[in-house]
């Protein structure tokens, strides 16, 4: 292959890779991110399938129903890549993409739910949220910036690592134990929130209304998790509840005086 046919090739995996920060804005409920894995595509496939009857095949593979976590979009698109070559090499039938776009898309879908939503922007928020209120104000914007520059780190380096090794990167990402580390991720999390009512609660500090809040904290949390009831609604109440906590302890002092004589 010439120099030529090198740099368009370039050109294109590029402009896939810019495309998929692109993904999300054409998120709908029918297809979910199918548009923008189509439009993320689309280079790339155009230059892999040089006939229109196999352009239009491939491009027929992608505007189905398809779901993921978006940081985990440019690895999959390098994937998805590799894959494509192989079926326009006739080394893979095409039907097996639609099979790896399910599989891929939901497994990883799961993961950057764990770890990244539920885990990892958890902690950007809560540790920016401390430092502010330990009086820090240049580390917080390092602390995001950091979080930002690795994020990009991340996602073209998924992308690369996609689109040379394909499938077999797949099988490497069980040896990162995503799953796990989130978990631990979620313990620290647990910390961090404890040194925020540290840092936020109203001084002094009284045993009493730190076991209030634990006890209150407990209950709603198991009757959201036994109960059909939107979080927004127990987080409402519970708030309310902690709100008024002042009156309602007063009040109950003063029916045991009442009762007591």
């Amino acid at each position: 292959m010439g120099a030529k046919g090198i740099s368009g090739e370039g050109r294109a995996l590029v402009n896939c890779y810019l495309r998929c920060y692109l993904a999300g804005a054409c998120f709908n409920a029918r297809g979910y991110y199918s548009v923008g894995l189509s439009y993320a595509m689309d280079p790339g496939l155009r230059a892999i399938h040089k006939t229109p009857q196999t352009l239009m095949e491939a491009r027929g593979r992608y505007v189905n129903h398809f779901n993921t976590h978006l940081f985990w979009l440019p690895c999959l698109v390098g994937i998805f890549l590799t894959a494509e070559r192989h079926v326009a090499a006739g080394h893979m039938p095409a039907k097996m993409i639609e099979r790896l776009k399910d599989t891929a898309g939901y497994t990883l879908s799961g993961i950057g739910d764990s770890v990244f939503a539920g885990s990892l922007l958890i902690f950007w928020a809560l540790s920016s949220i401390c430092l502010l209120l330990a009086g820090c104000r240049t580390l917080p914007l390092l602390v995001g910036a950091g979080f930002f520059v690795g994020l990009q780190f991340f996602r073209v380096y998924t992308f690369w690592a996609g689109h040379r090794r394909g499938l077999a990167f797949l099988e490497g990402l069980r040896r990162w134990d995503l799953i796990n580390w989130g978990q631990r991720i979620k313990l620290l999390n647990g910390l961090l929130l404890l040194c925020l009512w540290l840092l936020a609660w109203p001084r002094p500090l009284l045993w009493t209304d730190w076991i209030y809040m634990t006890l209150g904290m407990a209950f709603f949390a198991r009757f959201l998790q036994h109960r059909q009831v939107p979080r927004e609604v127990v987080l409402v109440a519970f708030l309310l509840v902690m709100g008024a906590l002042p009156w309602i302890a007063g009040g109950v002092k003063m029916l045991f005086e009442r009762l007591t004589g």
